[in-house]
């Protein structure tokens, strides 16, 4: 990993940190646009489902299939008429009373004026947005439950292990290839990719699974299984080509299943979501070169992972507790913090107006100290 000196660092905003890399990463944008309830739904993703050994991508995909559908989104061009203008995935994981909802990606029904889905036997319906989120690019749908016939499942995406058999189910390049099936395995099970909103303002890493399963426009929104028939991942999109032009294959990414869970219950619930911060700029400390980490730093040798802090928010809540600049953060709520994933994974398992304790090291000391979550992302 290429390594950066301090003095040289350009900060890039609160709680996002500098991210390397040179791979243009697209959200299925090329092509899919070339370019609220108040219920709770008690979905979870806690337990994976044994794996049998006979499993087959068959057995896994027919657990599923029928509850994988087109997303087609649909722009207004006069009164009462309207033109479709994009196509995606999306699955339906839930039926609650007389509705049903649908888990797709933020970026396939974005500036949609009218929704419909199309199910596993064709049939088109119409659905509505219950709510989204730009930073995740995860958005939930609801439908009339009377055309549904079957739910998919969450699998525990914190055991999934690098290697193992996975199926990306969708519509690539459109619902007249729906129901598509693609093998792969699991590449990683952690990836920070920059995520940023429609108008460009960015919002630091998103965490991703990778896999080569083949993932094409029009795969956006739908799930990610594994052979127990479980969604996994939410597919979002694809590493199609380097700084330098160079074409890439094999390199597609999901949203983890643990994070859909969390954000579609809360989208259900309150249409929207509200995120935590700290208050600080960061860098990760795998990126500050070694005489930095002794010269400025000072910290122990045997701190190896973390994120340096490089400014705090005027009166921000990590200011308050007392951080400052070239202190290092290694956990929350004793959850070790390697890096920016670690951190916003931690800091987005709590809510505004939770207290929750950091532990870093100032220098050669270590402290931990609570910190009241009173800033929210973006403020």
């Amino acid at each position: 990993m290429k390594q950066y000196s301090l003095t040289k660092i350009v900060l890039t905003g609160i709680i996002a940190g500098v991210i390397g890399g040179s791979a243009l990463l697209y959200g299925q944008r090329g092509v899919e646009n070339l370019q609220t309830s108040t219920q709770k739904v008690n979905t979870k993703a806690s337990e994976t489902s044994t794996i049998p050994k006979n499993a087959t991508a068959t057995t896994a995909y027919d657990k599923i299939s029928d509850a994988v559908v087109s997303v087609l989104n649909f722009s207004q061009t006069g009164q009462r008429r309207y033109e479709e203008s994009s196509e995606g995935s999306g699955v339906i994981y839930k039926k609650a009373g007389d509705s049903a909802y649908i888990v797709t990606n933020n970026h396939v029904i974005s500036g949609a004026s009218k929704i419909q889905v199309m199910m596993h036997d064709g049939k088109k319906v119409e659905a509505s947005l219950v709510g989204k989120d730009i930073m995740t690019d995860l958005a939930v749908l609801k439908m009339d439950a009377k055309n549904v016939t079957a739910t998919a499942s969450f699998g525990d995406s914190n055991k999934i292990q690098v290697g193992q058999k996975v199926l990306a189910i969708g519509s690539p390049l459109g619902s007249q290839y729906a129901s598509s099936v693609t093998q792969g395995i699991i590449s990683a099970k952690k990836r920070l990719v920059e995520a940023s909103s429609e108008n460009g303002q960015s919002y630091g890493g998103s965490t991703v699974i990778q896999t080569d399963a083949a993932i094409n426009p029009g795969n956006s929104g739908g799930p990610l299984i594994n052979f127990a028939g479980q969604v996994i991942g939410i597919n979002s999109m694809k590493l199609s080509s380097s700084s330098s032009g160079t074409s890439v294959e094999g390199m597609g990414f999901a949203i983890p299943s643990d994070q859909v869970v969390n954000i579609v219950n809360e989208l259900v619930k309150n249409g929207k979501i509200t995120r935590p911060a700290i208050g600080i700029s960061l860098v990760e400390l795998s990126e500050i070169t070694v005489d930095d980490q002794k010269a400025l730093l000072k910290i122990p040798e045997t701190v190896t992972g973390g994120v340096v802090v490089m400014g705090t928010t005027d009166n921000g809540p990590a200011a308050k507790a007392g951080l400052k600049k070239y202190d290092v953060i290694t956990a929350i709520e004793g959850k070790t913090v390697a890096g920016q994933a670690d951190l916003r994974e931690e800091l987005y398992k709590h809510k505004l107006g939770d207290t929750i304790s950091v532990t870093y090291y100032h220098q050669a000391t270590k402290h931990t100290v609570n910190i009241k979550l009173t800033q929210k992302l973006g403020s």
